[in-house]
């Protein structure tokens, strides 16, 4: 996979924020929140718990459908940083040798089953973390953390941390394709050489940052974000919220999956 690729990969979350669906046409704040709430719930579970964690898939799930978002693409981004979990949990199976239970005469561990619990809380939050950028857009979430009242500083240092991004990757591209443009074969991709290209690539991004900021500066801009079209709160937006925080509760509350195995069993009786 090129250089090319995966700089242009970097950006396509955001260019699925601009669809037309119901849930890009939420406000900004009630999706931060509710998300934001979603996340919390979810890691307050305890280590051992599996079958409760199993029901909170209907979130993501309905804002991957709801709004258009090709699986594929959310799926392919939670597995390049799934190792960190992983590593977080990998170790889980030795240290926790406690049986908890048999499984077709096969002893389960706390261990292994912490290890799951884990990489299930890995999969809810991530995969609602790129959704919410999916349905958003980056800039709609800093304009959202800004009208929710938090420091103004740090939410014009996280827009300008995230297009600043952008900027030190274009430059890297430049360099990358000059580099290839110029050498035959394995030439030019020794470690002096990459050196030399890191020293040019800090020296060009300082300079293209302090014009980009000559130039917004001449635009107008004195450290607050402009937007073109601002949200309001709308009943759709308060009923949204409202539902969802209820169905996080309930399913807090209550184990669905052995509430409904229950129900299933008294029936079949």
């Amino acid at each position: 996979m090129t250089f090319d690729t995966e700089y242009f990969n970097i950006g396509y979350l955001d260019s699925l924020s601009y669809k037309n669906t119901f849930v890009h046409k939420l406000d900004p704040r009630v999706k931060l929140l509710v998300s934001f709430t979603f996340i919390l719930i979810v890691v307050s579970f305890q280590k051992y718990e599996i079958s409760g964690l199993l029901p909170f898939f209907i979130y993501p799930v309905f804002l991957l459908s709801a709004g258009d978002i090709p699986f594929r693409v959310i799926a392919k981004k939670v597995v390049y940083v799934s190792p960190f979990a992983i590593f977080i949990g990998i170790f889980n199976p030795v240290l926790d040798t406690n049986v908890l239970f048999t499984l077709y005469g096969i002893p389960i561990t706390g261990g292994w089953v912490s290890f799951l619990s884990i990489l299930i809380k890995f999969m809810l939050t991530v995969s609602t973390a790129l959704l919410l950028i999916a349905i958003t857009s980056f800039p709609g979430l800093c304009e959202a953390l800004e009208r929710l009242k938090l420091p103004k500083a740090f939410v014009i240092q996280l827009l300008f941390l995230y297009r600043y991004l952008f900027v030190l990757l274009e430059e890297t591209l430049r360099m990358v394709r000059a580099r290839e443009a110029r050498s035959f074969g394995k030439k030019g991709r020794d470690m002096k050489t990459f050196i030399k290209l890191i020293s040019v690539l800090l020296v060009r991004t300082v300079e293209r940052a302090e014009r980009i900021y000559q130039a917004m500066l001449s635009r107008g801009f004195r450290g607050e974000i402009r937007v073109l079209k601002r949200h309001k709160l709308r009943i759709s937006d308060i009923l949204f919220a409202l539902f969802s925080i209820c169905i996080f509760y309930l399913f807090r509350q209550y184990n669905i999956v052995h509430v409904v195995g229950d129900t299933l069993e008294r029936l079949l009786r």
